[in-house]
């Protein structure tokens, strides 16, 4: 095995196993690995435009019984900053979003142990009778393990139930890293890995779009991350051939500002930019069918974000209207639409607006030009 033979392999879209994707994290330079990613970018999506979109991060609860070591945001049941989301706290936080250009709710929250099916059909149908062109990217393949579960029911029966409520496209949080050695000690309370999987599996079967996730730097080994690069994309290459399945992969690091795993386990997110970049990369290398490879600005940087639009990455994210979750853990970086697209015009790219099934939108008239939370 050779460095230059496996990336003439991966220039031909061939699978990689982990151990060969190891090999090249390990022995290939990252200019190189650059070069090569950015290659395959191009043969996927050649044209010189980097997309983005206008969303906002909304959670239904902070209510979780996961206990997830990384996450600042969760409150325990009946702890005093506990809250269930109101319909005109969403009704305020749409009709800013419509105002300021965006369409789409990402709507996440904790595993709460009250809020089953039910809960969650009647959420989503009334948002949407309210607001029929409102797009629901919400929940996940943990929270949705844990209707599951309340309900004594099947995945599948779950999703059904939700897309007749009014569920567009399912997001790919909660991976974290796939492996259960590592979800024991990060994220006991969630779902094993073969179950996020196996959700993923479903949603494909019902012609649900998604996306995945992997966040890194913490606890895991170099070969785990690698592994769980080559459990997406076998889920991918299981989907039927008219779903679209993962739209899209999105790598970010740890972060660890006031977490457990900081304060009580002394883990430290230690990923540099040159490594973020690498993992960029690599997930192009190592996902050839999934098309769209996100950087994100939200945990690395303007800066970073940018380089890894010449390392194999096409799509620059949302400028985050609200989001709660990872800034709770010490995400710093804020966009405006204006200075996402000035970010991505920078790197030497045309950017566009997309909507979730990476659609090209308009750019909408908007009330007000200062966008970001």
């Amino acid at each position: 095995m050779t460095t230059s033979q496996l990336l003439h392999r991966a220039l031909n879209f061939e699978f990689l196993t982990a151990e060969e994707g190891l090999f090249l994290y390990e022995n290939v330079p990252t200019a190189e690995l650059m070069a090569v990613a950015h290659e395959l970018r191009l043969k996927l999506k050649p044209e010189k435009i980097v997309t983005w979109i206008i969303d906002r991060n909304s959670n239904t609860t902070n209510v979780c019984i996961a206990n997830c070591k990384f996450c600042n945001f969760f409150r325990k049941p009946g702890h005093e900053d506990a809250y269930i989301t109101t319909i005109d706290q969403y009704k305020e936080k749409i009709e800013e979003m419509f105002r300021l250009g965006g369409d789409q709710l990402l709507l996440q929250g904790g595993h709460h142990p009250d809020l089953g099916l039910s809960f969650y059909v009647n959420l989503f149908s009334e948002l949407k009778s309210l607001y029929p062109k409102l797009k629901l990217h919400a929940l996940g393949p943990p929270e949705i393990a844990h209707i599951t579960k309340l309900e004594k029911s099947t995945h599948t029966e779950v999703l059904k139930a939700l897309v007749a409520a009014g569920l567009d496209s399912l997001p790919g949080a909660g991976a974290e890293i796939l492996n259960d050695r590592v979800r024991r000690l990060i994220s006991k309370g969630k779902c094993g890995g073969q179950e996020w999987l196996d959700v993923m599996r479903a949603a494909h079967q019902l012609n649900i779009t998604t996306s995945a996730t992997m966040m890194f730097g913490h606890v895991e080994t170099l070969y785990e991350r690698f592994e769980h690069l080559t459990w997406i994309r076998q889920v991918q290459s299981e989907k039927p051939k008219h779903a679209k399945g993962f739209l899209a992969f999105i790598p970010w690091p740890f972060q660890d500002e006031g977490t457990l795993l900081r304060r009580v386990r002394g883990v430290k997110n230690g990923v540099t930019g040159d490594e973020y970049i690498r993992m960029i990369a690599l997930s192009r290398i190592m996902l050839p069918n999934i098309k769209n490879i996100q950087a994100s600005w939200l945990t690395v940087g303007k800066e970073i974000a940018q380089v890894c639009l010449h390392a194999g990455a096409n799509d620059f994210g949302s400028i985050m209207i609200e989001e709660n979750v990872v800034s709770a853990a010490g995400a710093p970086h804020r966009f405006t639409s204006q200075g996402i697209q000035d970010a991505i015009t920078q790197a030497g790219y045309q950017p566009q607006l997309r909507n979730q099934q990476y659609e090209f939108r308009e750019m909408p008239v908007m009330e007000q030009q200062v966008i970001g939370y």
